[in-house]
């Protein structure tokens, strides 16, 4: 083994990384003069909206579909609030569990079902029972609950409607029908 500090190989074609980065140390950097943020601080202006507030006609309707793994990123949790958003916009809301999506809708927690071994483990069950507080329907597929993640109807949160895969198409095709709001939500 190399005694330490001797250098073990050199690029014909210019410095190494090391030589690059020792050679940048006689270039000045810019002074950040500029205050650090600190908390109560605004980055932006949260106060303007653009759009109008949008409220929905009577009888109007929504469907949220979730073929999305629980934990495996955002848009998840954010079309959750979503569907609660439109709820409370007057938009009798549906939301769709299939395919992965299942994996939001089932029970969980540690050491037993319901704790929160960290903050925010429950939130997608939270804000799917907060959902069915506010009316909204849930309705999981029975297929990708039970033959793609092992999980029987017993696994659902309390509340959320299992449903036959046949009935899947049917359901968003009926929200289309009646001229509902659709937003699918896909991660692939």
């Amino acid at each position: 083994m190399p005694a330490r500090g001797t250098r073990l190989a050199t690029c014909s074609y210019g410095p190494t990384g090391i030589e690059a980065a020792n050679d940048s140390k006689e270039q000045s950097m810019p002074a950040v003069t500029a205050p650090a943020h600190k908390k109560g601080d605004y980055l932006v202006d949260y106060e303007e909206k653009v759009f109008e507030d949008v409220k929905a006609k009577p009888g109007e309707k929504a469907l949220i579909t979730f073929h999305t793994v629980a934990f495996e990123g955002s848009i998840g949790l954010v079309n959750i609030l979503q569907a609660l958003r439109l709820q409370r916009k007057g938009f009798k809301t549906t939301v769709l569990l299939y395919g992965p999506g299942v994996t939001l809708g089932v029970q969980r927690g540690f050491p037993k079902l319901g704790d929160a071994p960290f903050p925010g483990a429950q939130n997608f069950g939270d804000q799917l029972t907060k959902f069915m507080s506010e009316g909204g329907e849930i309705y999981c597929c029975r297929f990708a609950l039970q033959m793609l993640y092992g999980h029987g109807e017993g696994s659902l949160l309390p509340g959320i409607r299992p449903i036959s895969p046949l009935d899947v198409l049917d359901l968003i095709l009926l929200h289309r029908r009646d001229g509902a709001f659709i937003l699918n939500t896909w991660t692939l």
